[in-house]
């Protein structure tokens, strides 16, 4: 294994071990309904960055072909999915400022 191939192992643990991060707060949002604690600007600019990165990843794997980034480009996306489901959730559970 040379250490390229080492970095993008490395690169896939993190990014499955943050992805699944994402799932008990999804599933305690859905059962709780229960959101107003959460920032909208903190998860908002999570999510931002996280689609920021996507691009990037797009670019780099699909655009370009870069191989090693594969792992990324695949921990990534999942990133984007779920932490979109999270703010998707916080913005449809958010009873502050509704009348």
């Amino acid at each position: 294994m040379d250490l390229v191939q080492f970095f993008s192992m490395l690169q896939l643990i993190g990014g499955v071990i943050l992805s699944i991060g994402y799932i008990p707060q999804i599933i305690k949002m859905i059962k709780t309904r229960s959101v107003d604690d959460f920032s909208k600007i903190y998860l908002g600019s999570i999510f931002f960055g996280i689609v920021l990165m996507e691009m990037y990843a797009v670019y780099m794997y699909l655009v370009l072909g870069i191989p090693e980034m594969q792992s990324f480009f695949i921990t990534n996306t999942a990133s984007t999915i779920l932490s979109g489901t999270e703010f998707c959730l916080l913005m449809a559970f958010s009873t502050k400022n509704k009348k």
